[in-house]
């Protein structure tokens, strides 16, 4: 293999600002997109390639504007095709928007298909060639380092693989610094993907060894590729991950996606859950030293900047990545980790995490209640107490695996730990459906008690529940303000037993934020504005403790 002028490190380049605003729902400001690449510079990957300067004015604002920034790590990367057919390089409006992005590299994606070339860009073979190697000695005369990005790669290299290679070929004589294959459509398998680095590799130290230029010693064979091959996956066929994996130990040195995964159709690759696989278990650097444990903060960054959830089953960084639910998992977590661990999770800044059930076992009870009590062991009178409730509780319809701050409140309630920060003596919801075009509306009512003293507090909501929250927190305000950072960030119902129709009992499951932290509570009811009561009233509880501790 021909690892190049990396040697054993792999770079990373960052393309949520590009291919992932390309995902349906995904939208970036200019400043959404200055808050990425900042995140991004934090984390540390290699390149951040920023978006297209000649599509929108937006981009060309934002690249203005990310000129002035201070990066400590990554690269910005402006984002551009090869020349329109028929054009001269310096007569193309977007090759000199690209050069207008006063970025130090350039990516240029070009065909690679033969498929592609006489039937979407309706070219012949030898004009696509030449549009690929002026489009780069144009770019690289003007001293950029540019990135070639080899579209459908994979599926030209099985179509008509002379061809495909001989489009690699010209963007290497044209002197390109980084040759990535794409996997756009995403269905290739590892095995395709390994064999197509290979032969890309092969084409490139053939070129070395020939009438190029000298040979450079640096691999086994005694030779290095003149530009680093790379690898852009999606996840169309579920092998995203797989495949970058698989290309880099095939010998590609530079890997692309996006940190949390989503854009086009089904998704890039998820830089957040290769990173740590290559660095890791291939024992390749990807990030600066010490950066790898800031990988789950930095993931949660940048969704939330793009105002999407990380997937809760995300490898290395979702919230059930390191989560353990059954028994016999949890007592052999606790007495050796790797028994039910692949990693230690705090290598990617992740916490491990023990689910709270009927079937979780005294052991995984023991080690949750540990954080409010050291002393507990699993086989503490506390314990056996606990695991009694939990299943008198579920058989009567509430859940405790996914709402870790109701948890936390009844191992205090059971400890005698927790004296509650309000009463609500009272309340009242009232909804209004008036007819004509005057929208439905709710109102309510509640009246707490803190220390002594009453406030009584009214609010207007788009719905029973918002109107209830807004009028708990109204009331609470002059004695706790720091709740005004809270705000519910998902609202889930589950009606328990369907059999009873309307009379069933309900599951409310909240999932608050103060910006900083999540955590979820529970209620349970008949009735869906107590059983959401009963939620909101341990989400602000469990807010309240986590900042003013359990002296009280």
């Amino acid at each position: 293999m021909y690892a190049g002028e990396l040697g054993s490190n792999v770079e990373i380049f960052d393309s949520t600002l590009r291919d992932g605003a390309q995902g349906e729902g995904i939208s970036f400001s200019v400043q959404d997109k200055l808050a990425v690449v900042r995140a991004l510079d934090e984390l540390g990957v290699s390149w951040i390639e920023a978006g297209n300067p000649g599509s929108n004015p937006k981009d060309m604002e934002f690249f203005r504007l990310a000129g002035k920034l201070r990066l400590a790590h990554a690269r910005l990367c402006a984002f551009g095709s090869t020349r329109k057919k028929g054009t001269a390089p310096a007569d193309d409006p977007q090759l000199q928007s690209l050069l207008g992005a006063n970025t130090g590299a350039v990516a240029i994606f070009g065909k690679t298909w033969d498929l592609h070339v006489t039937e979407v860009l309706r070219v012949s073979q030898a004009e696509n060639l030449a549009m690929i190697a002026e489009t780069i000695a144009f770019l690289k005369s003007h001293g950029k380092t540019l990135i070639y990005d080899a579209e459908h790669f994979f599926d030209g290299w099985l179509a008509n693989p002379v061809y495909a290679l001989s489009t690699i070929k010209a963007a290497l004589d044209a002197g390109v610094d980084r040759i990535v294959l794409c996997d756009t459509n995403g269905g290739s398998f590892p095995n395709t993907i390994a064999d197509g680095v290979k032969a890309a590799l092969d084409l490139a130290a053939a070129g070395v060894c020939g009438p190029v230029g000298p040979c450079r010693p640096v691999g086994p064979c005694g030779l290095v590729s003149p530009a680093i091959i790379g690898i852009h996956a999606h996840d169309d066929s579920g092998f995203a991950a797989a495949n970058t994996v698989v290309a880099v130990k095939a010998g590609a040195r530079h890997v692309q996606g996006t940190l949390v995964g989503f854009g086009e159709r089904c998704g890039n690759t998820s830089l957040a859950a290769v990173i740590p696989s290559i660095e890791i278990k291939l024992g390749l650097p990807c990030l600066p030293a010490g950066k790898l444990e800031l990988l789950y903060d930095m993931t949660r960054t940048v969704a939330e900047i793009a105002n999407v959830p990380v997937p809760d089953n995300l490898p290395y960084v979702g919230a059930h990545a390191f989560s353990h639910k059954a028994g016999m998992h949890a007592d052999a977590i606790i007495k050796i980790h790797k028994s039910f661990e692949h990693i230690d999770p705090a290598l990617v800044g992740n916490d491990r995490n023990f689910l709270m059930s009927e079937v979780g076992g005294r052991s995984a009870i023991a080690e949750r209640a540990k954080k409010i009590d050291p002393s507990i062991t699993r086989d503490h009178p506390i314990t056996a107490a606990l695991a009694q409730k939990l299943k008198t509780m579920e058989a009567e319809g509430w859940q405790f695996e996914g709402a870790d701050g109701s948890f936390e409140l009844l191992v205090r309630r059971e400890l005698g730990r927790h004296k509650p920060f309000f009463h609500i003596d009272a309340y009242r919801v009232v909804s209004e459906h008036p007819t004509g075009e005057t929208l439905a509306c709710s109102h309510a009512w509640v009246k707490v008690l803190v220390d002594g003293q009453h406030e009584i507090a009214a609010a207007e909501g788009e719905g029973p529940v918002n109107a209830m929250d807004g009028a708990l927190r109204r009331a609470l305000a002059r004695f706790f303000p720091e709740l005004v950072k809270v705000r519910l960030s998902d609202y889930k119902v589950r009606v328990i037993d369907g059999i009873e129709a309307t009379a069933a009992k309900v599951r409310v499951l909240i999932e608050s934020t103060d910006g900083i932290n999540v955590w979820t509570t529970v209620g349970v009811s008949a009735d869906i504005i107590d059983a959401s009561r009963a939620a909101l009233v341990d989400s602000i509880e469990y807010k309240l403790i986590t900042d003013q501790g359990s002296a009280r």
